[in-house]
């Protein structure tokens, strides 16, 4: 199973519309897809249409207890797409795990033997706390989607440099499949500057692919839909099949057939 952590420790960046639409466009392309929900906020748990009264055992009890896996998994509506969703909970897992023995590797143990999946995409929290930090010790690779601002920048640098320490510390084989630019509004010009100050700065790192502002994208998770699912044929949703088309590109050649 390819895993992919979906993070930037700014908030309201689009991670989670992000980790929410690409899980679904790569279920509609025949990859058998799961989606990890790692935010205490459970956005994407809710984006996905499962409500909080189904939500049994979640990702905190995947970390903080131990249940397997398989007992965590809920299926969505999409066929082919699974979630493990979030609680409130999870808020607390950080400092219930800071005592525990490798407390950075919860997720990697409960996601390396599974085989039930071709592909998963983590949901981290807007922080680089513990929770991000098991998460990128359990992914193959990270994508970081940024958004078209000048404060976004500054966070990039410093989600960077994170990235470094845990490949020196914890998962050498992690590497950046690519930062996807998002909330992009041709109308403003800050938008235009920051996007080629990004692609200036990391080079083909940066998806040639954009996510454009879209109001459809903001009104898909009130429906408990990815937008690919509320209106398939808008803008928002467009950009995340060619996103997703990129990102299949980017895969090792073994990798790129589900």
């Amino acid at each position: 199973m390819l895993t992919i952590a979906i993070a930037n420790q700014k908030g309201g960046v689009g991670k989670t519309t992000t980790a929410i639409n690409m899980a679904t466009a790569m279920a509609a392309t025949g990859w058998r897809t799961l989606l990890v929900d790692l935010d205490p906020q459970g956005n994407a748990s809710t984006g996905m249409g499962v409500s909080a009264a189904s939500r049994g055992l979640s990702s905190y009890d995947l970390l903080v207890n131990e249940v397997p896996l398989a007992e965590t998994i809920v299926e969505t509506t999409i066929p082919g797409l699974d979630i493990v969703p979030a609680t409130q909970d999870l808020s607390g897992a950080e400092i219930e795990l800071v005592s525990v023995e490798e407390r950075t590797a919860r997720l990697q143990q409960a996601l390396g033997e599974h085989f039930g999946h071709d592909i998963c995409f983590i949901d981290c929290p807007p922080s680089l706390g513990l929770l991000t930090l098991n998460a990128l010790c359990a992914a193959d690779t990270l994508l970081v989607p940024l958004q078209c601002e000048f404060f976004a920048l500054e966070g990039l640098s410093q989600l960077l440099q994170t990235v470094e320490r845990i490949q020196q510390r914890f998962n050498p084989s992690l590497d950046i499949i690519g930062v996807a630019l998002t909330m992009h509004d041709r109308r403003n010009r800050l938008t235009d500057q920051v996007s080629d100050d990004v692609r200036d700065c990391l080079g083909n790192l940066v998806f040639d692919t954009v996510i454009p502002r879209n109001v459809r994208l903001s009104e898909a998770p009130s429906h408990g839909l990815p937008a690919l699912v509320y209106d398939h044929s808008c803008t928002g949703s467009r950009a995340y099949i060619a996103l997703a088309r990129e990102l299949i590109g980017r895969f090792p050649p073994e990798r790129q057939a589900a």
